[in-house]
């Protein structure tokens, strides 16, 4: 018969899905049985226990050595029966020495794994064995007609029918309750494990942000790498062919002196375009990683973007220690857009630019060594990072090395920006 339309075509579905008969009702089924021998040596070694004359210690030792094979016997089951993985906890150093096993048994992973199987894995059991039961009497119960009509008819009571009815109807209760039972204790022991058989999530979590903030700093290392790299190409190469070609269009002006007019127009033309890219190939290799900053540091790099800013600037470096390579650049790109950001916007007189190298100060959230620099203007204010003033880039450059930038900018000025650097990236 054909199932049309479809919302009956999906619950038609639903239904075969999950009936008694289905294979999801037998895989849970399956798993939650299963539990039963896999915890027969831990019920044998408390029954042992338990039921020994005197205190005995020999079953709480075997219990304690046989809880890596235990563990992954439980990972099997999880993996075979019902497709779940549940990760494994790391182990360091070699799994027999004193030192390995004094590691792991004051390990939090390892007690959280002997709790499961002292304590949940007998539950565990005796869910499997509620399973077994209920198909068991729920089958029994539903052929209750086929077991009486083997029996003689001299041993049957009067009404015995109206009594076997009811019987038959709770089997059949009993038989569709079977699967959501088992599904039900597949689902809790599944909880159970993924908390105590695997690794901490939060301590887990603790390590992926720690490698990731540890590859973040390897890609920005390689990015500052890079850029230095194609500074250095740059500027023992393109930009010295083009003070060769400015120095040969000098000469060729100041000795070709019989030339027409026409010729040395373009010459002359051809000498002021050379100087020109000249002056924006510095530009650009300023903008990329100035040599000075490589080699005499922030103070000296800062120095020259602040003596070529089109008005007075007060500098101020007190940084001590040299922070790493990469905070450094973050530090030159900071402070060379923002009076850049100073020169376009804020129509300003003066500038003061404070760079020091201490504890974060007060009030603010970040804690350890930092790089703090503080930028002042008296300009006209009203710095906005929404109306795109370059402020945006700044605080992306910022954020890359995990850094705070604060912005105090109201109209009417002055406006002061402030940003901290962690110096231990």
């Amino acid at each position: 018969m054909a199932i049309r339309g479809g919302a009956p075509r999906r619950t038609y579905t639903w239904i075969t899905a999950h009936a008694p008969w289905s294979a999801w009702a037998w895989r849970n089924t399956a798993f939650t049985v299963a539990a039963i021998p896999a915890a027969l040596p831990v019920l044998l070694g408390l029954t042992a226990t338990v039921m020994a004359p005197g205190p005995g210690t020999i079953p709480p030792l075997l219990i304690l050595l046989l809880g890596s094979l235990l563990t992954r016997l439980q990972r099997s089951r999880f993996r075979t029966l019902l497709d779940l993985d549940v990760p494994e906890v790391e182990r360091q150093g070699g799994r027999f020495t004193p030192l390995a096993v004094a590691r792991r048994l004051r390990s939090e992973a390892t007690w959280r794994q002997y709790g499961y199987h002292l304590l949940v894995s007998p539950l565990a059991a005796v869910a499997g064995a509620l399973v077994v039961l209920a198909w068991t009497f729920g089958t029994a119960a539903t052929c209750v007609y086929a077991w009486i009509w083997i029996l003689p008819d001299d041993t049957r009571t009067p009404g015995w029918t109206n009594d076997y009815d009811a019987v038959t109807v709770g089997g059949v209760l009993l038989l569709l309750a079977a699967p959501w039972l088992a599904a039900l204790f597949a689902r809790l022991d599944s909880v159970a494990a993924a908390a105590l058989l695997g690794p901490n999530r939060a301590r887990e979590l603790e390590r992926r942000v720690e490698d990731l903030a540890e590859s973040r700093a390897g890609v920005l290392d390689a990015a500052d790498l890079e850029r230095r790299r194609i500074e250095r190409d740059l500027h023992d190469g393109a930009q010295q062919r083009l003070v060769a070609l400015a120095m040969n269009l000098g000469i060729a002006r100041a000795t070709l002196t019989d030339l027409p007019a026409e010729a040395k127009a373009v010459i002359d033309e051809a000498h002021r375009e050379a100087k020109e890219a000249i002056e924006e190939l510095n530009n650009l290799v300023r903008g990329l990683h100035p040599a000075v900053l490589e080699d005499r540091g922030l103070d000296a790099a800062l120095s020259g973007v602040a003596a070529r800013a089109p008005f007075p600037v007060e500098l101020t470096v007190d940084i001590g220690q040299r922070p790493g390579a990469t905070v450094e650049a973050v530090a030159y790109f900071v402070v060379s857009e923002t009076l850049a950001n100073v020169a376009k916007h804020a129509r300003a007189d003066r500038c003061r630019v404070h760079v020091v190298r201490g504890p974060a100060a007060e009030g603010s959230t970040r804690g350890g060594d930092l790089l703090r620099i503080t930028v002042t203007d008296d300009g006209v204010g009203g710095a906005d990072p929404a109306r795109g003033t370059g402020l945006v880039g700044l605080r992306k450059r910022v954020g890359s090395v995990d850094g705070t930038i604060m912005i105090e900018s109201p109209l009417g000025g002055p406006t002061v920006i402030t940003v901290e650097l962690p110096c231990g990236l």
